[in-house]
């Protein structure tokens, strides 16, 4: 007699439930902001105990917004701050805000990030955590927002971890 195990699609059934722990995602339904706008990424907050995890999130997602089909990503001036400590977005919205208006920018995407680092352990798993935003540069709205964390593999490397965590919050939101 063979065991329920046994079967192929019982088998495949068992590993996407395990695998479906690994991540987790909520973003706002049904909202769209167009590729073919100028775009700018500020640097994300870092929440993080790690250095310059928003610089290195802020990368991601500018290179991220490319594949996705934006056709003009326009980085924003750097603030005039020490380069051993975290720039504090936060505090420079309103800042960003007027440049990206004056530099013609339709969009920002902003965000912080919770979460950036390899899990103590055996394994030493990477975990990304972090929380997007986009905003209408014209009237200062919030168009979409969007919150995940992901884990991978022991092999896996932090970037690419990030990576597929910020294409699948952004990828449904750039059409």
């Amino acid at each position: 007699m063979k065991t329920l195990l046994a079967h192929p699609v019982l088998r495949l059934m068992c590993l996407i439930t395990v695998l479906s722990g690994c991540a987790v995602t909520d973003r706002v339904p049904d909202r769209s902001a167009t590729p073919d706008a100028r775009w700018a990424v500020l640097t994300l907050e870092n929440a993080t105990t790690t250095p310059m995890a928003g610089a290195r999130a802020e990368a991601v997602a500018r290179a991220l917004l490319h594949t996705l089909g934006v056709k003009e990503v326009v980085r924003p001036p750097a603030p005039a701050r020490d380069a051993l400590f975290d720039p504090a977005p936060a505090a420079d919205t309103e800042a960003a805000l007027a440049w990206a208006r004056s530099a013609g920018v339709r969009y920002v995407l902003t965000g912080t990030v919770d979460e950036w680092q390899y899990k103590v352990g055996v394994d030493g798993e990477p975990a990304v955590g972090l929380a997007l935003h986009i905003i209408d540069v014209e009237d200062g709205s919030t168009v979409w927002s969007g919150v995940g964390a992901r884990t991978g593999w022991g092999r896996d490397s932090l970037a690419a971890v990030a990576q597929t965590l910020i294409k699948s919050l952004l990828a449904p939101v750039v059409r």
